[in-house]
């Protein structure tokens, strides 16, 4: 829910490198923006990925310290 939340919001970042940045300003407001949308979409799935392997290392300690107490 909060990376739904972060992608949502995210359109007035700009989330640009060097080179994307004047590939954009090359190319108008328009395609601009989507540039930048599709760079926060993209960066969108790795911090997924991330945060799903360390819910799942948080449930597993937890379930662990249960297990211990």
């Amino acid at each position: 829910m909060l990376c739904i939340s972060l992608t949502a919001f995210s359109a007035p970042l700009l989330a640009q490198c060097s080179i994307c940045t004047k590939t954009a300003s090359q190319l108008g407001e328009g395609p601009a923006s989507a540039l930048n949308s599709a760079i926060i979409y993209l960066a969108a799935a790795p911090f997924m990925v991330m945060g799903y392997i360390g819910w799942r290392w948080w449930k597993n300690e937890k379930a662990i310290e249960k297990a211990e107490s």
